[in-house]
């Protein structure tokens, strides 16, 4: 009869959990791996300094779990990196005044920070009307499960092409031209095989159950090396592995700190154009939220303890994102946002410790300084990184889709449907359909010179349609048929 009051052997870690130090610094750079591929694309193509972004990405992770533990007692597991929704604002800017340079001057993206707070206050702004207004109940008539839900999906399924061209090789232009390469085919596929068979058949094994995207990618990268070898490419520029990486930084590097301008004569049209991209991030972080809160309270129930509810803090999560924002702004990074899939690795793996995720944010802010580390990361063939975000960008599509199974959305409701339908087709087919996901709307084109941002788009074509529903109530909702 004792078994029977026994705690169940459930394996994983809630957010207030803090595992030994050894399994800490392991579970944290498993999080650093998955954030870093985004990250420093994001930060290659905004003409930021990747150390720079590393490095104050890392801390303002860490500054956004303190502050969320201050906030509400708990912490908010999300890990924040470099975010995609900022790219064609900021490129309109950077390119223009940079040209081919790898990394646009100081001036320059001091200007760029300064739409970087405008996303910060605004985030902050928005997340105290949500507490002022009733909180969950609140957002949930602006932002209801169909939206958070649709904008999860979009993201995760939007980011398919991206995975692929990873897995294919046609991210490097002589393979883009020979239409893909086997040799990033094969590698890509034993690490998403390897990945997916470590998340299943390791599933409540104990510690080495928490560690399937690493282990993944260090069989990715093994049998890369051992196909460069194979094909007498190892150590050469054809090669999978970039070993020429190794050595090309110093063993300490020194981030690129530098602080926003407000007075230049462009600041205020970058505060606009850039800061109103944060009404993309807004539902993305609500929809994450409500993601990892639903995991969490289904572990703590498995575990027997107390359900912690963390959707309720949908307020308080906003106003961290905008803490976080004000700390990239401020120190010379890209705004961020919580990285999906790092929301996926803590599902795989059962692992929602805030004290992990802190490690991982110092574990980032070391590889800004550290050049060898730095080096080795870089050398990690985007192969690997393919294979891996085929699952992970997968995963964050399937969340969405859990969340509105787990909301009760009702799919048969035309008007919910309507929401979810339009913000699918612009989300997905103008992320996939369109070069560099913007649609090619003629419209605002000192704003998105580019175009419209799919992803933004969507979701603020999904926010408007379900204010109208909200405005102009449909009759059968006013007055439902009675059953006969």
């Amino acid at each position: 009869m004792a078994a029977t009051n026994q705690q169940p052997i459930v394996y994983g870690f809630l957010p207030n959990d803090r595992p030994a130090n050894g399994k800490l610094i392991l579970l944290g750079f498993q999080h650093v791996l998955t954030m870093f591929p985004a990250t420093v694309l994001a930060a290659i193509l905004m003409k930021f300094d990747v150390s720079t972004v590393l490095a104050v990405t890392g801390l303002g992770t860490v500054v956004s779990l303190v502050c969320s533990r201050l906030f509400t007692g708990t912490y908010i597991p999300l890990y924040y990196g470099a975010s995609f929704s900022y790219i064609a604002a900021v490129t309109a800017y950077t390119v223009k005044m940079a040209g081919d340079a790898a990394v646009a001057p100081a001036e320059v993206l001091q200007v760029v920070q300064t739409g970087f707070i405008m996303t910060a206050i605004l985030n902050m702004l928005v997340g105290f009307g949500i507490r002022v207004a009733g909180g969950k109940q609140a957002i949930d008539k602006i932002l209801p499960p169909i939206v958070t839900g649709s904008v999860a999906c979009v993201i995760g399924i939007g980011l398919g092409a991206a995975a692929l061209n990873m897995a294919s090789g046609v991210v490097v232009p002589e393979i883009a031209a020979a239409g893909g390469s086997l040799r990033w085919w094969f590698v890509a596929v034993v690490t998403l095989v390897a990945t997916v068979c470590f998340s299943v058949y390791l599933q409540n094994k104990g510690f080495i159950g928490l560690l399937p995207v690493l282990l993944g990618a260090i069989v990715g990268y093994v049998v890369a090396l051992i196909v460069d070898a194979a094909t007498g490419v190892l150590a050469q520029p054809a090669g999978l592995v970039q070993l020429a990486q190794f050595g090309t930084s110093g063993v300490i590097t020194i981030p690129r700190i530098h602080f926003p301008n407000f007075s230049h004569p462009d600041t205020l049209q970058i505060m606009v154009s850039v800061g109103i991209m944060c009404i993309a991030t807004i539902p993305e972080s609500t929809a994450h939220l409500y993601q990892i809160s639903l995991y969490v309270d289904h572990l703590a129930e498995e575990q027997r303890k107390p359900k912690l509810g963390l959707s309720r803090y949908i307020g308080i999560n906003l106003i961290v994102d905008g803490i976080n924002d004000l700390v990239n702004g401020l120190f010379g990074s890209t705004a961020g946002t919580n990285y999906g899939e790092n929301n996926s690795l803590m599902v795989i793996t059962r692992n929602y410790s805030g004290p992990v995720l802190m490690a991982a944010g110092a574990i980032a802010v070391l590889l800004g300084f550290i050049g060898p580390l730095k080096d080795f990361i870089y050398s990690i063939p985007t192969a690997v990184t393919g294979g891996l975000s085929i699952y992970l960008f997968g995963v964050i599509g399937m969340q969405g889709i859990a969340l509105m199974i787990s909301e009760k959305v009702n799919l048969f409701d035309p008007r919910q449907l309507a929401v979810g339908a339009v913000i699918l087709i612009v989300g997905i087919g103008g992320n996939i359909g369109y070069p560099g996901g913007f649609l090619p709307i003629p419209l605002l084109r000192g704003i998105f010179p580019n175009g419209w941002p799919a992803i933004a788009t969507a979701a603020v074509a999904g926010v408007l349609l379900n204010l109208i529903f909200l405005i102009f109530v449909p009759e059968y909702e006013r007055a439902p048929v009675e059953k006969k």
